[in-house]
């Protein structure tokens, strides 16, 4: 289980979830899909099912691999699945507006910051 210092909480359901200042998780236990659409309605972003596909596509890839998948990897992913028009970083950046999918797709796939974040 991976831990930062709580800097603010999320209320999720009848929980406080301690989160970093940046919304990133404290535990990562934490975790549950309503923790994920709490951050969204935070951040001001309501997700559909393409970002449920990458959070999806960003938990497993950490559950097996134990890192975040970089940004080419995911691209091609997503080129494979949604086709170039739609598996480019343009668009994962589009469905991201907050740091793209590697700063706020992990926070709300609920993973660490990525290396080199501050």
């Amino acid at each position: 289980m991976f831990s930062t210092q709580p800097m603010a909480v999320l209320r999720v359901g009848n929980r406080d979830i301690p989160i970093d200042g940046e919304g990133y998780l404290c535990l990562l236990d934490d975790w549950s899909e309503d923790f994920a659409r709490a951050l969204a309605a935070r951040e001001g972003l309501e997700l559909t099912d393409e970002h449920w596909q990458v959070i999806r596509y960003l938990r497993d890839y950490w559950n097996e691999h134990r890192v975040q998948p970089q940004v080419r990897m995911m691209i091609r992913h997503f080129s494979e699945v949604w086709g170039k028009e739609k598996g480019n970083n343009h668009y994962l950046h589009d469905l991201f507006p907050r740091g793209g999918p590697q700063k706020q797709g992990n926070r709300l796939a609920g993973l660490l910051r990525t290396k080199g974040e501050h």
